[in-house]
């Protein structure tokens, strides 16, 4: 007898591995701790020229009132 379809049906995904985002990668750069993110010019000028392109904590951006333009595809 021939098994047919995908033995694995069902069953749950392997875990994949969360990779750290950019802002975590530019916060450990700068040797930060989350109580010191607002407070940090260097993070804030980061965040200013990054926060269209890149993850940003909501929180943060509120803290600093930075908003975020949002763009989708090629927009003139």
């Amino acid at each position: 007898m021939v098994r047919r379809g995908n033995p694995d049906w069902g069953k749950p995904l392997p875990r994949i591995p969360a990779l750290p985002t950019e802002f975590d990668l530019e916060v450990k750069r700068l040797g930060l701790t989350k109580a010191h993110y607002a407070g940090s010019a260097q993070l804030r000028r980061w965040c200013e020229r990054n926060r269209n392109r890149v993850y940003v904590p909501e929180w943060l951006l509120k803290e600093w009132r930075l908003e975020v333009v949002a763009t989708y595809g090629d927009v003139a």
